[in-house]
C-alpha cells in the first residue's frame, strides 16, 4: 500500500504529465530560454513545476521545495526536491524519452520518490524500507555480477564540458568489460530502469539533485546501490553518481576512480 505521502507525490506527478502531453504537439511554438550555454528550460517546463508545486502544497503547506526553475523555496528540513521535465532536450526535439521526478527529503534522508513517464504511462514510485514498484508492481535490480555482459546508461556534461574528456575516457574504458552503454537524456529516467531491471548500471557527472533524488531512492529500494565516484555509498554532494547492484555499481566503481581526476571523486 503506497504511502499517503507518494499518492500525493503521484497526483502531483500526473498532473504535470498531462500539461507535458498536452504541449507536446505544440513544441515549435513554445517559449524557450537559453540558461546557459546548451541548457534551455520551455514554458513547459515552468509551468509543469508550477502544477507540482500547487499540488503538493496544498497537501503540505509546511514542506519546503528545491526545483529546477524556481529554486529553493522554504527553510525547512523537510524538502520536496522536483524536476518539472527530465529530458527538456528530448522533448523539445519530439524524442520520446522524458519524465517528470519527484522526491522528498525529510533532514537529510530521502524518504519518497516518483518519476513518471506520461508518454508510456508508467509510474516508478519508492517509500524507504517498503521497496520500488512500478505501476504497483515491485521491481528489482539485475541479478548481473560483474561489468561481463552488463547493460549500461551515461549521459554527458553539457553543462561541465570541462568534465567531457575524463567522462570519454571512464566510457571507453568501461566498454572494454560491459556489452553496450546507451546515452539517453534523462537521467532520472535512466536510474528508473535501473531500479526496474532494465539496465544493469548508470555513471554521470555534475548531476544536480533534481535530477538523481527520485531515481537514487528507487534504486536503494529495488535492491540496488548508489555512490560517488570512488564507492561511497549515498547521493554523491558532487553530482557525480554510479548506480547498480551492489556487483555492478563495485565494478563501475573500480573502473571509473581508475579514469577519473581527483576533482571528480
Amino acid at each position: 500500500m503506497p504511502r499517503p505521502a507518494v499518492n500525493v507525490a503521484v497526483k502531483a506527478a500526473r498532473a504535470a504529465g498531462n500539461i507535458i502531453l498536452r504541449n507536446l504537439n505544440r513544441v515549435e511554438g513554445l517559449n524557450i530560454e537559453e540558461k546557459s550555454r546548451h541548457d534551455y528550460v520551455s514554458e513547459v517546463d515552468k509551468l509543469a513545476e508550477a502544477e507540482i508545486i500547487k499540488e503538493l502544497r496544498r497537501a503540505y503547506p509546511d514542506h519546503g521545495f528545491l526545483a529546477e526553475e524556481s529554486g529553493q523555496k522554504g527553510r525547512t528540513e523537510k524538502v520536496w526536491i522536483i524536476d518539472p521535465l527530465d529530458g527538456t532536450h528530448n522533448y523539445l526535439r519530439g524524442f520520446p524519452h522524458f519524465c517528470v521526478s519527484i522526491g522528498f527529503r525529510d533532514h537529510g534522508d530521502l524518504v519518497y520518490g516518483v518519476v513518471y513517464d506520461p508518454l508510456r504511462d508508467e509510474m516508478f514510485t519508492a517509500s524507504k524500507g517498503d521497496g520500488a514498484f512500478l505501476n504497483d508492481r515491485r521491481i528489482r535490480v539485475t541479478k548481473r555480477e560483474g561489468l561481463a555482459g552488463a547493460l549500461l546508461a551515461t549521459g554527458f556534461p553539457y553543462r561541465q564540458r570541462r568534465h567531457l574528456g575524463p567522462q570519454l575516457d571512464m566510457t571507453r574504458a568501461l566498454l572494454g568489460e560491459a556489452e553496450d552503454i546507451r546515452r539517453t537524456g534523462s537521467a532520472a529516467l535512466d536510474l528508473a530502469y535501473v531500479a526496474a531491471g532494465r539496465l544493469d548500471g548508470y555513471f554521470e557527472t555534475g548531476l544536480n539533485p533534481w535530477d538523481m533524488a527520485a531515481g537514487v531512492l528507487l534504486v536503494r529500494e529495488a535492491g540496488g546501490q548508489c555512490s560517488d565516484f570512488a564507492g561511497k555509498a549515498g547521493m554523491p554532494d558532487n553530482g557525480n553518481l554510479i548506480a547498480g547492484n551492489h556487483f555492478v555499481a563495485a565494478a563501475m566503481a573500480k573502473v571509473i576512480s581508475a579514469h577519473s581526476p581527483p576533482t571528480l571523486l
